[in-house]
């Protein structure tokens, strides 16, 4: 099957900032985190996809076709939402759909309908009356009511409250189920955790990872380092500092030469931290 999105290469220069060769794609049918910490490259690659961003160089393809030469009839297939609505300040929900409606061929009315009453949005409702979790609701309902076959989300549950979050990604689920394609940017590891199948670190605008969610999850263990046990430090991938101790973060092939010792599996945000923390911030600590 081909992938609904494969990036190449992509590559963008800035002052103090350099998006690296980034390289992966997104399975058919499937919803793929996009992680990494603050300035990582997260908005930077998916700015880029849409043209937002001019990379220095690279490849995209969306569903087997190069978007250069091809924007017009792809972005009717995707679906962006860059975090909430600011445009149109004073006008109401109903007006604003009435305009940005203009630019999608296949705008299901009745679908933004759905939308809003899922979200709890009222479509008299000014967009400056709106909170911004609201506002990222709209511009979900948006994005989700042209029948896209892929979705560009940045950081779409920031600002939500939990319960709202859990119907978001509930949905993310069951468009995923009818072969609808989702890229997502999120610090929320539970929201991985949650609905994404496969996975994409960033670091520094570098990919470390791409792949099954649960490959990298299981590709590490942790462990509370004891402190008869000083030479484990040398092959930790990462430490963190916490009121039992310290922790570390080991490949999985080390704790399996290790079975003396109480090695875990690690939660998605705990090998995160480990591994953007590294060793050298926690040399003052050392046992």
């Amino acid at each position: 099957m081909t992938d609904a999105l494969v990036i190449r290469g992509l590559c963008k220069q800035y002052p103090k900032f350099y998006l690296n060769h980034v390289t992966f794609s997104v399975p058919a049918g499937t919803a793929m985190g996009f992680v990494g910490r603050n300035g990582a490259g997260k908005s930077t690659t998916l700015k880029s996809l849409m043209n937002l961003v001019h990379p220095d160089e690279g490849e995209i393809l969306f569903f087997g076709e190069p978007f250069k030469g091809n924007e017009a009839t792809i972005k009717e297939r995707v679906g962006y939402a860059l975090g909430e609505v600011n445009f149109f300040p004073r006008r109401r929900i109903r007006d604003v759909a009435e305009v940005s409606k203009r630019f999608y061929t296949h705008f299901d009315e009745a679908a933004f309908t759905h939308y809003l009453s899922l979200f709890k949005l009222t479509p008299d409702k000014k967009i400056n009356e709106l909170s911004a979790g609201m506002k990222v609701k709209l511009n979900l309902a948006m994005a989700l009511s042209h029948h896209a076959d892929l979705l560009l989300l940045d950081e779409p549950t920031s600002g939500l409250d939990p319960v709202s979050r859990d119907e978001l990604l509930e949905v993310f689920l069951a468009l995923a189920d009818e072969g609808i394609s989702i890229l997502f940017s999120t610090h929320i590891t539970e929201d991985i955790e949650k609905c994404a199948s496969y996975l994409t670190y960033i670091k520094e605008g570098q990919i470390l990872f791409t792949g099954k969610t649960a490959d990298f999850t299981h590709a590490y263990r942790i462990l509370t380092l004891p402190e008869n046990r000083p030479e484990l430090r040398e092959s930790a991938l990462g430490i963190c500092r916490n009121r039992e101790g310290q922790t570390g973060l080991f490949p999985a092939a080390f704790a399996e030469g290790h079975p003396e010792l109480a090695f875990r599996i690690p939660e998605l945000q705990e090998t995160m931290v480990h591994l953007e923390k590294g060793v050298s911030d926690n040399e003052s600590f050392a046992l």
